[in-house]
Parts: C-alpha cells; structure tokens; sequence
C-alpha cells in the first residue's frame, strides 16, 4: 500500500497541470547554520547546515470554504567530530508535505505534518506525537503521517479526530515504535471551563520490539497500548495549567503496565523594566503495577526566564532540576533578529549523564558544558 506521503504527492502534481484559476502559489526556505562546540572528555563538536525549501498553494473555494496544500523538504549536511575521527552525513527528506479542506468551523489535513496539543510548555505529558525541546528557539519536530478532523464550535469548544499509518519512528515520550503496518486512531475534546477551558484525549496503537530487545521476548513482537489524558489551563491574574497522562501497556515481561506522567505550571510577566516573563512547572513520571499505586520514575522541577533587552535583542535562560538524582540542567540563550536574520548564542551546562528528552534530538552533546551558535535566514 502505498503510504500517504506518497498520495499527498500525486495530488500535489495534478493541483499543478490543472493550473486552477484564482489560485495563490508562494514559496518560502528558511536556511539554519549552526556550530555546537562540548568540550568534555572526550570532546565533541558538530557543524550543520539545513535548508527547508517551501511551496504553499491556496485556494479558496468560495465565501465558505478553502483548499491549502504546504510541501517541505529537509535538506541537511552535518560534520561531527569526536576522538579524532569524523562523520560527514547528509540527506534529503520530506519535512512537511500535507493537504486541507477548511470551512468556518472545521478543518481536515491529510499528509505528513505536525499534530501538538495539551496546556503545558516545557516538560510536556501530552508530548504524544512530536518532539519538540523548549531549548530549541524554532521548535522544530519531524511531522506524523495522518488524517486529522477538527471541528470548532461558536462557543469556543472544538474536537479532534485522528488517524495515524506507516509511522515507524518513535514519537514523543515512546521508548518502543509503532507497527507501521497498524492503525493509529485517537481524538480530543476541549471546553470552555471556568476562566480558561479543559480538555480530554485518547489515543490507541500497536507498538513493535525491534532488534536485541525483541530477541529476549521469545515470541512476543508486539504490544497494544491506550493512552488517556486530562489537561487545563485558566488565567487567574496569573497563568494557571495541568496535564496528566496515562498510558497502559499489556507487556507481559514486566508488571508495571501503567505511565503516568503528570504536569502543573503557572507563568506571569513581571512589570520589571521591559517585562520579566516567568514559566514554572513541576513533572513527574512513574511506572507502576496499578492506576494509583506506587512506581519508580523520576520528578523534575523547571523555570523559564525571558526578557527582551530591546526590540532587537532578547534574553532567555531555563533551568531544570531532578529531584531524583539532585542534578541541575542550565540553559542560557541570546537572540538578536535583524530582518530576516536571527542570531541565536547559547550556553549549557548539564549532568554528564542526560535525563530528560532522551527521545529528541542530540540530547548527548548537550551532556556536561558546551555552547551553539545558529544563524537562521528566512525568505
């Protein structure tokens, strides 16, 4: 069967030779060069660059109604550098490549994109699908094939459906991918509530054992998982939030099925000079045997800390703590945005041994201390 990905690119080349009238084309790119230097043994640093050519096309249908499709590649060359040796890597790939029909109240988008959600911002139980580190100024994350529905009602309220296939990639919080050959399906349910508006999802998979892992499990390859979640947000003078997930698993080499992971925060900006943004949240995460009993995990605390020094220029610093094994994580971030040019100079100093986002990205040059300078371009 051929993946949707592969679709999304036949109906692209006929929106193309039909040359539909009244139709708006445009192209962007956004181009990322960026240098990490870590200087614990045994030291490392990486070079990259990246460029994200965009084509957008959108049509509107009438009064009511539009078309919208946005093709993305990822082109990327990277040269790290450890103990001596290199390794120069590069390679092309689909980044977005999705289509949607959209009404007043509704949208549904077909292809590969991103599908985020959920109330909190830094360490995320919701994190269900993407991979999105709040140390990263561009918030990049690959994208999920998937068929997503959205309906939004004149009270605010809206519902989410979704349905998920050929992804082989571990998403978010996974530790175990799912079978590409199995359906995903999940949806969400937000209300107004209060002075803000909570909300609850499900989703449901096929996860698979893939190379030495599965060797141990005899003849089991795979498993089923449901996930549920509950989350809220509310402004009360301050900015108040929660998330909590949980997630079964019907392992049969283990007696602790059950995740949960749960998160509470709050933000306010300071009227101190041009305004002191603060984010707190506290995360913990746990595997037990039953829904309320007690498990092993880990529980950290956060703050995020922004200030703009000028229109130009803006400050930014993030710092974790786990509580579990006592450790601090710090992150400091400079940005200066002339046009189209933002210059972004970071700093890092962490455990050698890195907790949290394991599943994102280059989480191992981020252990100990170091520092990364991107410059981004965008067209």
């Amino acid at each position: 069967m051929l993946k949707i990905t592969r679709v999304i690119l036949f109906l692209l080349f006929l929106l193309v030779t039909l040359k539909l009238s009244a139709q708006f084309m445009d192209k962007k790119g956004q181009m990322i060069g960026r240098a990490i230097v870590n200087p614990e043994k045994p030291f490392e640093s990486q070079l990259g660059l990246q460029y994200f050519p965009t084509l957008l096309f959108n049509k509107d249908l009438n009064d009511n109604y539009s078309f919208n499709w946005d093709f993305t590649l990822n082109t990327y060359t990277t040269l790290y550098w450890a103990n001596d040796t290199t390794d120069l890597n590069a390679k092309i790939k689909p980044y977005r490549g999705w289509v949607s029909f959209s009404g007043d109240q509704f949208d549904v988008r077909v292809g590969l994109h991103k599908i985020n959600f959920g109330s909190a911002n830094i360490l995320r139980p919701l994190m269900w699908f993407d991979k999105m580190d709040p140390r990263d100024p561009l918030q990049m994350t690959e994208g999920v094939h998937a068929v997503l529905g959205r309906y939004y009602f004149l009270n605010n309220a809206n519902i989410w459906m979704w349905f998920l296939y050929g992804n082989d990639d571990t998403k978010g919080w996974e530790i175990f991918p799912s079978n590409k050959e199995k359906p995903e399906i999940g949806g969400r349910i937000q209300l107004p509530f209060l002075t803000g508006e909570i909300a609850g999802t499900y989703h449901y998979r096929e996860g698979i054992f893939d190379g030495t892992f599965a060797d141990t499990l005899s003849n089991r390859t795979g498993f089923s998982e449901n996930r549920y979640a509950i989350d809220g947000k509310f402004d009360l003078e301050i900015g108040l939030w929660f998330e909590a997930a949980l997630i079964y698993q019907n392992l049969d080499f283990t007696t602790q099925r059950y995740q949960r992971l749960v998160n509470v925060g709050a933000d306010y900006t300071f009227p101190l000079g041009n305004g002191l943004n603060v984010v707190t949240e506290y995360f913990t995460y746990q595997k037990t045997e039953s829904v309320f009993g007690n498990g092993d995990g880990i529980g950290f605390g956060a703050m995020s800390l922004s200030y703009p020094l000028n229109i130009i220029n803006n400050l930014q610093a993030i710092v974790y703590y786990d509580f579990t094994n006592n450790d601090f994580y710090r992150f400091i971030n400079f940005s200066s945005t002339y046009d189209n040019w933002i210059i972004y100079i970071m700093a890092f100093w962490n455990p050698d041994n890195f907790q949290i986002y394991q599943n994102v990205g280059e989480t191992n040059l981020f252990g100990g201390y170091g520092a990364q300078l991107m410059v981004v371009f965008n067209h």
